[in-house]
């Protein structure tokens, strides 16, 4: 479980900056070399050299050296338990809110006839 949620702790690291997220958002549509990721950034080759280690390290990114460049992709396995993680923290909340929907429902329905009631009672005098 601990090793899980380091893995967790560093992705959403790794997502916390727009930059990073920008180059998953490229990524996402295929393999690219870091300059290509650094092309549409004011920002330094190394700078986002930078970047695509710190999502190399999250899991979310894997490199690969081929002759003179370094192409990276998304490790679909590390997106998919962030999805994952994700979805459960989603339907637990979602199960949260049916509830209250319901209790409020309830107690609307209740308040409803209670009223009624009254407003009968009133009216018989």
């Amino acid at each position: 479980m601990v090793e899980h949620s380091n893995e967790l702790d560093r992705a959403f690291h790794a997502l916390a900056d727009a930059t990073r997220r920008g180059i998953l958002e490229r990524l996402s549509r295929g393999p690219a070399s870091v300059s290509e990721l650094a092309k549409p950034y004011a920002s330094s080759l190394a700078a986002i050299q930078q970047h695509v280690q710190v999502l190399e390290a999250s899991g979310l990114v894997v490199t690969e050296k081929r002759g003179r460049t370094r192409e990276c992709r998304i490790s679909s396995d590390a997106i998919l338990r962030v999805e994952h993680w994700l979805s459960e923290r989603r339907q637990l909340w979602e199960r949260r809110f049916d509830q209250l929907e319901r209790l409020l429902e309830s107690e609307g329905n209740s308040a409803d006839s209670k009223h009624s009631k009254s407003a009968a009672k009133k009216g018989k005098r």
